[in-house]
């Protein structure tokens, strides 16, 4: 398989069907975005941690790509092109990590600074890539539809993210700087 097509050279991609859009389409930023995100959790991944969340982190790794494959196929062909989806149950994961991580967390009394350690601050960086992510396919979801357990997944993982971020705190005994608005005089 060749690297280089020549194909985009006129600044427009092809979409699974074969369509041709412009690269600066809605669609094309948001499964740009996800890989994007999906470059940041390979980073994240690389770093030193629990392998349990390693193995998460791989999962939602391979959702991502299914999501970029939804993402790069128009709503009115994607039965026909057999393009895997996202179930509930893959929701269901995130939240069942997200409760099992949070309750060996203490309460969180305000909002909390990203940084302390690198693998915190690579996993605050994936979430908010995560949260651009969810805002370019939302936009995308106003002009063409795009299935609601995309848009959950998403939201979800971007949650996720944030108390994996704690999580890593500490387990990396990092401290957490909370944010203390300043006094008004």
């Amino acid at each position: 398989m060749k690297i280089y097509t020549k194909t985009g050279d006129k600044a427009t991609t092809a979409l699974f069907t074969g369509k041709r859009v412009p690269k600066h389409h809605i669609r094309i930023e948001s499964y740009g975005t996800l890989d994007e995100l999906n470059s940041y959790l390979g980073l994240l991944r690389d770093q030193e941690m629990d392998k349990s969340l390693k193995e998460v982190l791989a999962l939602i790794q391979n959702k991502l790509f299914t999501l970029g494959a939804i993402l790069a196929t128009e709503p009115s062909k994607d039965n026909r092109l057999k393009i895997p989806r996202i179930h509930v149950e893959d929701i269901a994961l995130l939240e069942e990590q997200i409760d099992k991580m949070n309750a060996e967390l203490p309460e969180m009394t305000h909002f909390i600074l990203p940084g302390g350690h690198t693998t915190v601050s690579y996993c605050h960086v994936a979430r908010t890539v995560c949260r651009r992510a969810e805002r370019m396919i939302s936009y995308l979801h106003e002009n063409e539809p795009v299935p609601d357990t995309v848009l959950s997944y998403v939201n979800r993982l971007s949650d996720y993210l944030f108390v994996l971020a704690r999580k890593l705190s500490k387990d990396l005994q990092a401290q957490e700087v909370k944010w203390i608005p300043e006094k008004l005089d």
